[in-house]
């Protein structure tokens, strides 16, 4: 499956962005977002299952940003509102074929190639 992620870009403190990740050439069973700030690590964003059920979300984004998916266009979406200067950073999309969701970057096979967003204060 590959990943193609779109919809970064610079946006004052408070404001919204949406990223998109389309995936072709191939099914995925969970699909994620993660991010990375620069000298940080990749850390876990937003998961869900293809097949159903709840997203899940790090703390740090719960209540500001909604995951969704268009099974029509196989796309997935990471809706961000109420962005924050610590919100900067390349934000991959991933997938992987089981269902589980995980929190743990290796779980993931398959990485799109990231977006950057970056939040002015």
């Amino acid at each position: 499956v590959q990943l193609q992620a779109s919809g970064g870009g610079l946006v004052q403190a408070g404001g919204s962005l949406r990223l998109s990740c389309a995936a072709s050439g191939g099914t995925w069973g969970a699909a994620a977002w993660f991010r990375q700030a620069p000298g940080k690590e990749r850390d876990f964003v937003a998961a869900f299952s293809w097949s159903g059920g709840s997203p899940i979300y790090a703390d740090s984004v719960k209540g500001r940003f909604t995951m969704s998916k268009d099974n029509a266009k196989n796309t997935v979406y990471l809706q961000m509102n109420s962005l924050k200067p610590e919100d900067t950073a390349v934000y991959y999309c991933a997938g992987r074929r089981g269902t589980v969701l995980h929190r743990t970057r290796s779980q993931w096979q398959n990485w799109g190639q990231g977006t950057q967003v970056t939040v002015s204060s």
